[in-house]
């Protein structure tokens, strides 16, 4: 009982700060394309317009995912033509080769971001099981 009053605890808490570090989250993404991207204060300023119409694109494309329960390859169809639509919009701020980059840019946070969910996950549940 005590274990698993600790693990909706630990649960909630994470639920939490998921929510505050959203925005944390997003400021961080912003600040690792643009450093990756090296984008001069021209481009950044075409930029980050035509990047938010693109991420509140994929938010979307998601939640619709979701709603009508796409399957994964659906989903991942639907994402990929958002990404093929953009890469041309982006050409308005950037040169083929920095679009290149920022997609790739976009994979390594997201990857970065996934593996400090995951290591940080192991790390509270061996404090769960070194203090039943």
């Amino acid at each position: 009982m005590k274990r698993l009053l600790l693990l909706i605890v630990f649960a909630l808490s994470f639920i939490w700060s998921v929510a505050q570090n959203g925005e944390r989250l997003q400021a961080l993404k912003i600040a690792y394309i643009t450093k990756r991207l090296d984008l001069s204060p021209e481009e950044a300023q075409k930029f980050w317009p035509i990047y938010n119409q693109y991420a509140e694109e994929l938010k979307m494309t998601r939640k619709d995912a979701i709603r009508n329960n796409k399957s994964e390859i659906e989903l991942d169809e639907s994402l990929l033509n958002v990404r093929k639509k953009y890469s041309e919009l982006f050409k308005q701020a950037l040169s083929p080769q920095k679009i290149d980059v920022f997609f790739k840019s976009e994979k390594e946070f997201g990857n970065f971001v996934q593996k400090e969910m995951e290591r940080r996950q192991l790390k509270n549940q061996r404090k769960l099981q070194e203090n039943p």
